[in-house]
């Protein structure tokens, strides 16, 4: 009680002035928010946004994780300090101490980097702006980290989280008025601004940027690779993993998207608690996989041979799209943003399946960055108003038509 009372006395003397939405921030996120409704109640329900954006957090904490055990895990293989599992999901190589360590030296800063320049530019806007704090950075916080290679500089990250911050979300208006998915404009910001360190078979194993830059200064070490699947494939190589390897995520590749079971169990999880859209993801499943059949099809016809740059990714099993890269975990986290996604019901199954054909389109298309979720999720983001304003046209006439029907 005396924590709660010394906060409302602090609220309360710091009422009306500018450190106002600060400290209001504060209370909210602690308790419980005092502000009621003067008008009687419309809709009754024990869930309000912060506890909404909590939900979907608790969605993503064992992706994050796994992503530290897995972080820890590929750079004792990679460097020859650690074995390959043989156990599977269960296999004690895997969940050790010492992986958990590594991942979580490397992860928990960009966490702490994510989470506290994110709400800093927040607060600067609310203290500005004279609003609310607004508790829609705290998905996007612990999306970042998940999103990114674990070897990125975290003052690049710094530098991208206020970028997508600022023009992806605040120029808009805050939370619930932008048109662009913030986390996936801090990772585009990343890719487009610093390449080198969002691609490549370096930055996914930790240490692995170190270690080459050593060989290129003259010391005597062995060169250490991290190739994701997609980069294999790209170059028309072996994926070098099996598809269990895939599905539990005992893979290279960004912090939280390697495991497709914890994706898979996070998106129920979502869909249970009505948060997230089964629309969305069902049809964006249905997207890639016909794309990828298509591909397939095009191999298995002959027009495409084993010397072309496309054959690799082509060839690929049309459903082992789904189990590899960021698309599993862009489908289920970033496609279903109910800010930048399509509203109505057929809306949202025009635009999953457009974010799952156009992924896997790009993924084959674009060997120097063979992930298309990211940008097709953005594209997709642009044009969710248009759907949504056809869709709804089409309703009005559909009625027209109907009551004309009548009157006749």
């Amino acid at each position: 009680m005396g924590l709660k009372s010394n906060l409302h006395n602090i609220k309360e003397k710091y009422k009306g002035t500018k450190m106002a939405p600060a400290f209001n921030a504060i209370h909210t996120f602690l308790y419980l928010p005092n502000e009621t409704t003067h008008n009687g109640t419309h809709i009754k329900a024990a869930d309000d946004l912060k506890r909404t954006m909590n939900t979907v957090i608790m969605a993503m904490v064992p992706c994050l994780i796994f992503g530290m055990f897995n972080a820890g895990y590929q750079h004792n293989v990679a460097f020859g300090t650690g074995s390959v599992i043989s156990g599977g999901l269960f296999s004690a190589e895997f969940w050790s101490l010492d992986n958990l360590l590594i991942g979580a030296w490397k992860i928990i800063p960009i966490l702490v980097v994510s989470y506290g320049v994110g709400l800093l530019i927040e607060f600067i806007f609310a203290v500005i702006k004279k609003h609310e704090v607004e508790e829609g950075y705290l998905v996007t916080g612990m999306l970042v980290p998940l999103i990114v290679p674990v070897d990125i500089p975290l003052w690049m990250l710094a530098v991208a989280v206020a970028f997508g911050v600022v023009i992806g979300k605040e120029v808009f208006g805050g939370t619930g008025m932008n048109i662009l998915n913030p986390a996936l404009t801090i990772r585009a910001f990343l890719f487009f601004a610093y390449p080198t360190w969002m691609s490549g078979d370096k930055v996914w194993v930790e240490g692995a940027v170190k270690q080459d830059q050593l060989i290129a200064a003259g010391e005597n070490l062995d060169a250490i690779s991290g190739e994701t699947i997609l980069g294999s494939l790209a170059q028309n190589k072996e994926a070098g993993y099996d598809v269990m390897d895939m599905f539990f995520g005992f893979i290279p590749g960004s912090v939280g998207e390697t495991s497709t079971l914890l994706i898979l169990l996070g998106g129920l999880f979502l869909i249970f608690t009505k948060i997230g859209s089964w629309r969305i993801m069902l049809s964006s499943v249905i997207g890639a996989l016909v794309m990828g059949l298509i591909f397939n099809g095009v191999v298995s016809s002959g027009w495409i041979t084993e010397s072309s740059k496309f054959y690799g990714l082509m060839s690929t099993e049309f459903w082992h799209h789904l189990l590899i890269g960021g698309f599993a975990f862009g489908t289920v986290f970033m496609a279903t943003d109910p800010v930048t996604a399509s509203q109505t019901n057929k809306g949202k199954w025009i635009y999953g399946f457009l974010i799952g054909f156009i992924s896997i389109l790009i993924r084959v298309f674009n060997p120097a960055y063979p992930e298309g979720v990211m940008l097709a999720i953005l594209l997709m983001n642009v044009f969710a108003p248009t759907i949504d304003h056809y869709v709804v046209q089409g309703n009005v006439k559909q009625r027209m038509k109907r009551l004309k029907a009548k009157t006749a």
